[in-house]
């Protein structure tokens, strides 16, 4: 069927997400960059084109889409196919914990269960009314660090990347999200240029796919920066660092809360001796550990 035969026939907003739900499904492609299936994406794409929310009422499924729409709707849906990246890479707009956030490939698409904690201010875990300063390690787009920036308001936070072109995405955030006057991008390798500033949460999402696994992931993983995700032989190389060094700037009560994913394994195969406290999520996900001050120092201190 052509494609002026496809806009003929295809008229509802209904019509569009069937439409490229089933042609997802055909095309083999990978979901796991905020949407769990081909409805999500297709329904994710759509909406984005028509500028309507997530949260849509069922009446509005059977509105009629116009002309430039439809066009517009079937050249995401062949872009998504033929180029195999993200979803949010081709709309330059991802969710997370409530918020939206502006990406492209110099970022990770935001997805971490984090989001959960950072909605709970990390109840039971934090007294929330205590925390003023908060580190966000490996920050990627920002949306950790800003997110936590809104959910603390008495807090400032640091969010640190490796990478400039990471943090160009940053800074973007964090003027999106009127936070400059709270949130720092900072330039370092992990804790390299912090000096001697302690915090009271440490949290971080960084890269933890081991070489083998990343050699297998999708093409829609291979998308994003390698940077962001592959870690060494085991995936633990970053987490190493933040680990050995968190002591010397984790304030006396502080909490360190780390995302490792896959890795989770081999990271107590590792430290056997480490009570990881692992955490559990309402929506989905797992790998999240948390350690206290008190822990990291018995476990981790260079003394």
């Amino acid at each position: 069927m052509d494609r002026q035969a496809i806009l003929d026939q295809l008229v509802t907003l209904r019509d569009y997400v069937r439409y490229a739900t089933s042609r997802f499904t055909d095309s083999g492609l990978f979901f796991g960059h905020g949407t769990a299936s081909a409805l999500d994406e297709a329904a994710a794409l759509v909406l984005h084109v028509l500028h309507l929310p997530y949260e849509l009422p069922g009446a509005y499924f059977e509105a009629r889409l116009l002309p430039q729409e439809r066009e517009q709707v079937l050249d995401l849906l062949e872009r998504r196919i033929e180029e195999r990246r993200p979803l949010a890479y081709l709309t330059h707009e991802a969710p997370f914990a409530g918020l939206s956030f502006y990406v492209d490939e110099r970022v990770l698409v935001p997805r971490s269960p984090i989001a959960e904690l950072i909605e709970s201010r990390f109840s039971p875990w934090l007294d929330a009314d205590a925390v003023t300063d908060i580190l966000d390690l490996c920050t990627g787009s920002g949306c950790i660090a800003i997110a936590a920036a809104l959910a603390f308001p008495d807090a400032h936070v640091d969010a640190v990347d490796i990478s400039p072109d990471a943090l160009e995405v940053t800074r973007i955030n964090i003027a999106r999200h009127a936070v400059g006057d709270r949130v720092r991008a900072i330039e370092s390798d992990v804790y390299a240029a912090l000096d001697e500033q302690q915090y009271d949460l440490i949290v971080s999402n960084p890269p933890y796919v081991n070489a083998a696994e990343w050699s297998d992931l999708p093409a829609e993983f291979h998308a994003e920066p390698r940077l962001g995700l592959e870690s060494g032989e085991d995936g633990l190389d970053c987490v190493r660092v933040i680990l050995t060094d968190a002591a010397r700037h984790l304030k006396p009560n502080g909490t360190l809360v780390v995302e490792v994913g896959s890795a989770a394994e081999a990271l107590e195969e590792t430290f056997p001796e480490v009570p990881f406290c692992w955490l559990n999520f309402e929506h989905g996900g797992d790998g999240v550990f948390l350690l206290t001050a008190e822990q990291v120092r018995q476990f981790f201190s260079r003394g």
